[in-house]
């Protein structure tokens, strides 16, 4: 019996302090998901999260990026859930294709919420961004960093988009949320919802006439070359990224290890907003060149859409929860 106690005293102390010991009761691999790969800031911020791990961790915590959601068959929306269930063990998600379960992360999809990077930073890193944390840590997660994808602008091949007229009619892709379906039937436009390795086909073969997304994406995805030749910045949402591990993969964690992966996430989170913010002027002075026409529109021109986009976010607001949202309001007009 006595030798039995001793012998576990030692495993113990082991899996604290010796990383062999450790490694025989980690994975040797966890999995992380994202939706888009190393050629965009998304990507990039999941392979430096899983390279900063293995690096603080001497090696004890492996992590293999599995890009275009390809764990759950590409399908988005089902990410969260799979990160649930332990299919996923770790991901760097958007809040749009986690809001289907998750109601709250819908706030950051309130059409024309947030105006500028400012609002973002007063949402994400104040007390919205902390209530958040909490709720998504009722979900069997453990959320570490926020990241960002950018703000979602829209492109066409039919015209330039300047006021609310222009663009009805228009076939948009939009991600699998009912909230963007109603943002742009409130418009006029007829949203049509697709996986993005669907929407680029669909761009290209003129089955869809345009799409919304972050700089970043639209120019990477050579968007322009498959008739993408109409972009308007209207900044009519944002699109943070949340760093996440699932609860259990945590669990299995010792302390030490925990708050290295959660330095690791926080280092990449920063990188990632650097990468995203820096990048946007140099990608759009390449969009321009390369033939685009760009439409900037100007806070009085953001007005009527503004308008013809209230009732769908007034009653968002409520299925968000209306103390959440004005919570948000009153940060923003603080910044």
């Amino acid at each position: 019996m006595l030798r039995t106690v001793v012998l576990a005293a030692f495993t113990a102390g082991m899996l604290v302090h010796g990383g062999a010991a450790v490694a025989q009761t980690y994975k040797s691999e966890y999995r992380l998901s994202t939706v888009l790969g190393t050629a965009f800031p998304w990507g990039q911020a999941g392979d430096r999260w899983a390279t900063l791990i293995k690096e603080k961790t001497q090696g004890r915590i492996n992590v293999k990026q599995y890009p275009g959601v390809s764990l759950v068959g590409g399908e988005q929306t089902r990410e969260f859930t799979a990160i649930r269930q332990g299919v996923i063990d770790m991901a760097v998600g958007s809040t749009i294709n986690w809001s289907p379960q998750i109601k709250e992360l819908n706030l950051f999809a309130l059409p024309f919420l947030m105006p500028d990077e400012k609002a973002v930073d007063a949402l994400i890193h104040g007390e919205v961004g902390k209530d958040i944390f909490k709720i998504l840590e009722k979900r069997e997660v453990v959320p570490l960093a926020w990241g960002e994808n950018g703000f979602r602008e829209v492109s066409n091949s039919k015209r330039s988009i300047t006021t609310p007229d222009d663009i009805k009619g228009l076939k948009i892709r939009v991600v699998g949320s009912p909230l963007f379906n109603e943002i742009f039937t409130s418009l006029g436009a007829n949203p049509t919802q697709m996986s993005w390795a669907d929407a680029q086909t669909a761009l290209a073969s003129n089955a869809v006439d345009g799409q919304e997304n972050p700089l970043a994406v639209f120019f990477a995805s050579k968007l322009p070359g498959i008739g993408q030749k109409n972009l308007t910045l209207w900044h009519y949402i944002s699109d943070p990224l949340i760093f996440v591990v699932n609860k259990d993969v945590w669990a299995q964690w010792t302390p030490a290890d925990r708050e290295l992966v959660r330095e690791a996430a926080l280092q990449a989170a920063r990188e990632n907003i650097e990468n995203v913010r820096q990048g946007d002027a140099s990608v759009l002075a390449q969009i321009e060149s390369g033939g685009t026409a760009v439409v900037r529109l100007t806070d009085e021109q953001r007005k009527p859409f503004i308008q013809a986009t209230r009732q769908v976010y007034e009653k968002w607001a409520k299925t968000i929860g209306s103390d959440l949202v004005k919570k948000a309001e009153t940060a923003i007009a603080k910044r």
